[in-house]
């Protein structure tokens, strides 16, 4: 509407203009040597406008015909840039789809057409990554690396080449790198953290964190959290060559992260032997209630030292009313109560989780029976109930099981990634399917046998070929647990038509092992069940490797 409110003005104003032009009087004269022109001003005025649209129209076709040599240049430029974008756009569709043949194909059209465009370079990389090609994809990303608009994406590239090569060191360089460029880049900084965290540079991963935070790559919460981690990691290292500076980094990791269950132990400790017995409790009862752990049970029932066994299990008794019901308190007090001789308090606060129990409520039934009454076969039927049982809690890690806290998950390399948790304890049977109900068939019969708790209970067991079920550990993987191939289940009555699946993993006898000898036993034990205390360390063995 303005636009043809203007025109509309000026046409008015034109014709105002021509008006007044017309109503001149009077002549022009032009005189030039022999030459004299001599006109009115509305005539002077018109072919003043014609030789001046003339002369414009001549200076337009002579500049047309010197720039036309020009644009044709750069039509065919513009056609072959179209082209190649198309090609670059088809490649990177068949990148997509996994067709490598097409990319490799879209590929070559586009780096003859548009050879320096970025996307022409990432489609080169990528079509060589496709095809398995690890030379033609670290050639393109070079490339990219070496100019300033793709040095960050061809930095990526690289390091990935870098990761699949499995060259760390390549690796952690091309990371550091990319941090120099690009502070805020997020890939580099974890890779760069991780690899610091591998090789145990706390100080360096700690300026890592402190830079990620500064760049605004990970929230305050965050921050706290990881800077707590790797103070814990720092401190446990120093624990054995430089107890004060351990002292001080623990402390302040307990600052940042007070719910972080390693750090309140070692802390907790310091502080004990400081005579900060107030301190150090109130220390661990926070993280009590935040996570009820075994280590922070053990660190409050000998924080203060010197005390006698009935003033631990009154300090347990107190820690664990701060979370009624938590199995981890009543399996606490159960422990200082056998440590004090109390096994009837012992019962009392397991009776509850012996329905259902795991392996560290059977293993502290067995040392109850053990030691309380000397009844080495009651003992020998919770032991083997134990082997049975579902797992406790431990520290676990995308799907890697450790006896002890680690800052960073070995699989993956994340910070923070351990977690107290009941591992993944059922796996598929390898069994036929006619054995699996044959062996379910049994199971019912098993199990009045080991409450009814016959003299010969460990030789019927071994004699009815009834294997014993365990969580074992791969030696090769670092205490991972690792399946065995054939266990079964013992079906509950109470859960009719539920899922088949194995609640445990068993031990498989060796093909050449001559099994147990009947005739031969050690401290009223079958070799079974010593067998089973011996993996498990005895009973206190066990209940220290579970609480790790």
């Amino acid at each position: 509407m303005f636009r043809i409110i203007l025109f509309l003005i000026l046409i008015a104003l034109a014709a105002l203009g021509a008006t007044w032009v017309a109503d001149q009087t009077g002549t022009i004269v032009l005189s030039w040597d022999v030459w004299r022109v001599e006109t009115t001003l509305p005539a002077f005025v018109l072919g003043l406008g014609l030789l001046v649209v003339a002369t414009v129209l001549l200076w337009s076709i002579v500049r047309g015909l010197w720039l036309a040599p020009k644009r044709l240049r750069r039509a065919r430029r513009e056609r072959r840039a179209a082209r190649g974008r198309e090609a670059v756009t088809r490649g990177l569709l068949a990148i997509g789809q996994g067709d490598a043949a097409a990319a490799r194909s879209h590929a070559r059209v586009a780096r003859r057409l548009v050879s320096r465009d970025p996307l022409t370079l990432l489609l080169h990389a990528q079509s060589a990554q496709l095809d398995g090609n690890a030379d033609r994809a670290q050639r393109a990303f070079r490339a990219m690396a070496e100019r300033a608009d793709t040095r960050l994406l061809g930095l990526r590239g690289l390091f990935i080449e870098a990761q699949r090569a499995d060259d760390r060191a390549a690796a952690v360089a091309i990371a550091e790198e990319a941090l120099k460029v690009a502070p805020s880049s997020m890939w580099a900084s974890q890779a760069a953290l991780g690899y610091r965290c591998a090789r145990a540079d706390w100080t360096g991963a700690l300026t890592i964190l402190d830079k990620n935070v500064a760049s605004g790559l990970i929230d305050k919460t965050l921050y706290r959290r990881q800077r707590g981690v790797l103070l814990t990691a720092r401190a446990l290292e120093l624990e054995q060559s430089d107890r004060d500076a351990s002292r001080t980094t623990v402390m302040e990791a307990v600052k940042f992260a007070p719910t972080l269950v390693p750090a309140v132990v070692l802390a907790s400790r310091y502080l004990s032997e400081a005579n900060q017995v107030k301190r150090a409790m109130r220390m661990i009862e926070t993280a009590w209630l935040a996570q009820p752990h075994p280590d922070l049970a053990d660190a409050y029932a000998h924080v203060t030292p010197g005390d006698s066994a009935r003033e631990r299990l009154a300090r347990i008794e107190t820690l664990a009313e701060k979370t009624p019901g938590h199995p981890e308190g009543a399996m606490a007090i159960a422990r200082a109560a056998i440590d004090a001789s109390e096994f009837a308090r012992a019962r009392q606060v397991l009776e509850p989780l012996i329905a259902a129990p795991t392996q560290r409520v059977a293993m502290l039934m067995a040392e109850i029976e053990h030691n309380e009454h000397g009844d080495s076969g009651r003992a020998r039927a919770w032991t083997l109930r134990a082997v049975r049982a579902l797992h406790d809690p431990v520290w676990t890690a995308d799907g890697y099981v450790s006896d002890h806290w680690r800052p960073v998950s070995p699989v993956t390399g994340r910070l923070d990634a351990f977690q107290w948790q009941t591992p993944l304890a059922a796996l598929p049977s390898s069994r036929p399917a006619l054995v699996e109900a044959e062996l379910a068939d049994q199971a019912p019969a098993e199990a009045q046998r080991v409450e009814a708790l016959p003299p010969a209970y460990g030789h019927s067991t071994a004699e009815e070929g009834a294997t014993p079920a365990v969580a074992v550990e791969s030696p090769s993987s670092g205490g991972e647990t690792a399946p065995s191939p054939g266990f079964r289940t013992q079906p509950d009555p109470d859960k009719t038509g539920a899922s088949d699946i194995p609640a445990v993993i068993p031990i498989v006898r060796a093909p050449d092992d001559p099994g147990v000898d009947e005739n031969v036993q050690n401290d009223g034990f079958t070799e079974e069940e010593s067998q089973a205390a011996r993996q498990a360390g005895g009973f206190r063995g066990l209940l220290s490797r579970r609480g790790n």
